[in-house]
């Protein structure tokens, strides 16, 4: 008879609210893209308001993902997590009865703030509960709420637009938003709240402190750690430590310190690279469809899909294909798979006239290479950054690589613009050529750094 034991269920608990919890974030995100054309019509915005309303959002959560990053591991993965939807919503609740630009710009702004902290959290919260062998594929697995969020989120505000009107938009997914940070707050804890090992984790040493007996929401009790002696002496414990006090988690890293963490540089740079020849995909692939390609709106917007359908069927399969193939030797696996997705650009451009087919296929592949690794670069790699050498520093590592590679969200717009209207589409493409080779560069210099450390980080 088939059983499940009790940190089975916790694990996939935590699997599916953290999920749920980012995929919902982007109920508050794409919305902005639908309504744009309204915007234009009714509030009589032009395109330079549009897009600083998209900067008004993008901006903050690069740079607070950065300057933040510490809160979650500080504070706990399960506060700010609930803590940031619950502002994420209340930000947004309200956008469609204002017509200032400004005010709209302020209520953005905030939303970026607020969801600019919800990966760094998810990330800590599920490595929690995962040993090391298993973090590539969970990771990988996990990261479809990214782009399966963009793709609900999408299709959400569409439905609302037409049932109501572009005013209702963000106002029943903020409602959806905050139940979600409710759930967060009842619900999520990491194995050592709920007096939980995991297997495959090293015990490590954690300052002695005293928890208190709390009851969770499933009637257990948390682990009381009692110092020995005095409250200098050490408690060694399997597990994912995660030292609390009343104010929260004293042993944070601060913002300062993550540049010294060998690595972190390179991989940082290599996910703002990737998220450029991304973003350049998502924001411009449908026009490029339409004008160059000479396609029709519908077909356009159809094929487009086709990028963001490789990077769920990318990010399912990678970590898999990574612990398999390469051992778990994370970097081995995302260079090889990033330099994959350059050659994947290059074909797209030689046989862009060859027919739906062809440019399905295109797009696809270079939707599996581009986002597939992004969970590992992001989430993955990150926890074993913060699990090297006794930090405590998944959330701030995390929040700091995927906040500065956000930044290139912010920068491709202009950029892209620009090219496409003094050289062409075709410029673009040798574009983001160049870039996806830059990012596999920096990559691989983090595979020459790892080599050089002591020790391995990913086995």
């Amino acid at each position: 008879m088939f059983s499940v034991s009790r940190l089975q269920r916790r694990q996939v608990a935590t699997f599916v609210l953290t999920w749920v919890a980012y995929a919902s974030t982007y109920l508050l995100r794409k919305p902005l893209g639908v309504i744009k054309s309204d915007l234009a019509s009714e509030l009589s915005l032009t395109k330079t308001q549009l897009g600083w309303l998209d900067t008004s959002m993008l901006l903050p959560y690069a740079t607070m993902q950065m300057a933040l990053g510490p809160l979650a591991d500080r504070y706990g993965a399960r506060s700010t997590l609930a803590w940031c939807l619950f502002l994420s919503a209340a930000s947004m609740v309200w956008f469609g009865t204002w017509i200032d630009v400004f005010l709209l710009m302020i209520m953005l702004f905030f939303n970026g703030v607020a969801q600019a902290q919800t990966w760094p959290c998810c990330v800590k919260a599920l490595g929690a509960w995962y040993p090391d062998r298993q973090r590539n594929a969970i990771f990988g697995i996990w990261g479809t709420c990214t782009f399966a969020g963009g793709i609900i989120g999408t299709g959400l505000a569409v439905h609302i637009q037409r049932a109501y009107s572009w005013r209702s938009v963000f106002f029943y997914p903020a409602l959806v938003v905050a139940a979600v940070g409710a759930l967060v707050f009842i619900f999520l804890y990491t194995p050592w709240e709920v007096g939980l090992d995991i297997p495959g984790k090293a015990a490590k040493s954690a300052p002695s402190y005293t928890r208190p007996m709390v009851s969770t929401p499933y009637g257990e009790s948390m682990r009381t750690l009692q110092a020995q002696r005095t409250h200098r002496t050490p408690v060694l414990y399997a597990g994912n430590p995660e030292p609390v006090t009343k104010g929260g988690n004293t042993n944070s890293i601060k913002f300062w310190q993550l540049l010294g963490i060998k690595m972190l540089p390179e991989l940082a740079a290599t996910v703002f690279f990737v998220k450029i020849v991304r973003y350049c995909l998502l924001m411009w692939l449908p026009m490029y469809l339409f004008q160059e390609l000479h396609y029709t709106k519908a077909q356009a917007g159809l094929l487009s899909t086709s990028f963001e359908i490789g990077g769920v069927l990318g990010s399912a399969t990678l970590g898999v294909f990574i612990d398999k193939l390469f051992h778990g030797d994370s970097l081995q696996g995302t260079s090889t798979v990033i330099m994959f997705s350059t050659l994947s650009l290059i074909m797209f451009l030689l046989t862009s006239s060859w027919g739906i087919p062809f440019n399905v296929m295109c797009m696809l592949l270079t939707g599996m290479f581009n986002c597939g690794p992004d969970a590992i670069l992001t989430g993955s790699l990150p926890t074993q950054l913060g699990d090297k050498d006794g930090r405590n520093a998944h959330a701030a590592i995390s929040g700091f690589i995927n906040g500065f590679g956000s930044v290139g969200t912010v920068l491709q717009g202009p950029i892209i613009g620009a090219i496409a209207e003094w050289y062409g589409w075709e410029g673009t493409f040798y574009f983001m050529i160049i870039v996806s080779l830059i990012a596999t560069f920096c990559i691989c210099r983090a595979v020459s750094t790892q080599q050089d450390l002591s020790g391995t980080l990913v086995r």
